[in-house]
């Protein structure tokens, strides 16, 4: 069994250990305490509110809709079932870019009335005067580079980034950049694996995958996806482990014949 999974509680500095000692990270999303009670109970090293909060929860299409009051009550829901895990969230499409200023009011917020453990920003030297200023502030914060999802309307698809030289190099010294910044870590998300592997290689912070090969520090999935929870979602990334959709509409259809029927409640279940 590996050292970390005993300790009592997951930090940044715990992340950068396992990276030294090249042992993978996990990580999953979670949007409220049940959710996390139950990730946290199954050892997972760090939780990510994500902005994706928009799209399983709220059922919309980008993630651009989300406000950081909404994604606060998750980040508040989330921290009340985490015993162990490293607690991240994402700040908001609009909430940090254009200023920095804002940035670190968004930032301490999210701090202060979520309780989140770190934030979690997208983009790279476009937004290094904001990351600069909430780590300065004491903030721990992790990056987000490749397919990043506030930006969608700007790639105008979700396929894989970094495929061409220029943007790849780009992504490197983004990435560098953000180690020179502070981050703690970065999130590689849906470039090639190759190119993943050479990031994770030339940073000494770590990286978290999700579609970027198996050479990342780290991996994180959408725990709806993971769990089988969505059934029009199915990237090759993902890897389903349960089939929740199928088994959660069997035990709703098998609950609406039993009432319908007056099989439930039967003699034992009522007083």
């Amino acid at each position: 069994m590996s050292v970390h999974s005993e300790i009592k509680r997951v930090t940044t500095e715990t992340l950068r250990k396992m990276k030294f000692d090249k042992e993978k990270i996990t990580m999953l999303t979670a949007y409220d305490y049940t959710t996390a009670k139950m990730v946290d109970a199954g050892g997972i090293d760090a939780v990510l509110i994500g902005d994706s909060a928009a799209n399983v929860m709220a059922g919309f299409e980008t993630t651009l809709p989300i406000t950081l009051d909404q994604m606060i009550y998750h980040t508040q829901s989330v921290v009340r079932g985490i015993d162990r895990a490293l607690v991240i969230a994402d700040l908001p499409f609009g909430t940090y870019q254009s200023n920095p200023d804002r940035a670190l009011e968004s930032a301490v917020r999210m701090m202060k009335e979520g309780g989140a453990h770190a934030i979690k920003i997208e983009g790279g030297k476009e937004i290094s005067k904001s990351i600069k200023k909430i780590i300065n502030a004491g903030i721990p914060v992790m990056g987000h580079l490749g397919l990043t999802p506030q930006s969608i309307y700007q790639f105008g698809t979700y396929k894989v980034r970094a495929k061409d030289e220029e943007e790849a190099e780009k992504l490197i010294s983004d990435a560098k950049l953000l180690e020179e910044l502070g981050c703690f870590g970065v999130v590689l998300e849906k470039i090639p694996a190759d190119l993943a592997k050479k990031v994770s290689e030339s940073i000494s912070i770590p990286t978290i995958g999700i579609g970027a090969g198996a050479d990342c520090d780290g991996q994180v999935l959408v725990y709806h996806d993971m769990v089988g929870m969505n059934k029009g979602f199915s990237p090759k990334f993902l890897r389903r482990y349960l089939d929740l959709y199928t088994e959660i509409t069997g035990a709703v259809a098998q609950y609406v014949k039993d009432v319908k029927s007056s099989d439930f409640p039967n003699q034992n279940e009522s007083y």
